[in-house]
């Protein structure tokens, strides 16, 4: 009879260990969901892909002295080239967690709806993405990568649709 072949398993036991969470950051952090109505009239949404490909909406940190609005629309002329925008609303705040090195970091985010009000042919990409792009609606939806984005993008749609912005 073989000898078991115990290989297999060493990567769940021979694991090297991560230091320990030293430290809790709060980071608050502000963006939208940037809309515009394409020349057929139709909605189409703006999405960044980051470096690690996954397509979501232009955000950043709130920097002091700065409201949540000024951080947004200060975000996705920075990160999207658009400055002609106009804010509508709040749509809701997101909470996530994630580990850096021996910290845990605790994000908010404050998230608006935005309107494009130039064409929005303007949209460059900053060095550190992968991609930008407007996407349709339900395209939009479908490449998102973050479950709670889609669900403001959803509640965004709606209220596009009910106040016919």
């Amino acid at each position: 009879m073989a000898a078991p072949q115990f290989d297999k398993f060493k990567k769940y036991f021979n694991r090297t260990k991560r230091p320990s969470i030293q430290e809790i950051v709060r980071e608050p952090t502000a963006g939208g969901i940037v809309f515009r109505r394409n020349k057929a009239g139709e909605v189409e949404f703006l999405l960044i892909q980051d470096h690690k490909d996954r397509w979501t909406i232009p955000k950043g940190h709130i920097e002091e002295g700065e409201t949540a609005q000024q951080a947004a629309k200060r975000e996705i002329g920075e990160e999207a080239g658009l400055m002609d925008t106009e804010m509508l609303g709040w749509l809701g705040k997101i909470h996530f967690r994630y580990r850096r090195i021996d910290k845990l970091v605790l994000i908010s985010q404050q998230v608006y709806l935005i309107r494009v009000t130039s064409d929005g042919e303007e949209i460059q990409k900053e060095e550190w993405m992968n991609g930008i792009k407007w996407f349709p609606f339900f395209e939009a939806l479908d490449a998102m990568e973050y479950e709670d984005i889609g669900k403001l993008m959803l509640l965004a749609m709606k209220r596009i649709r009910q106040e016919n912005l």
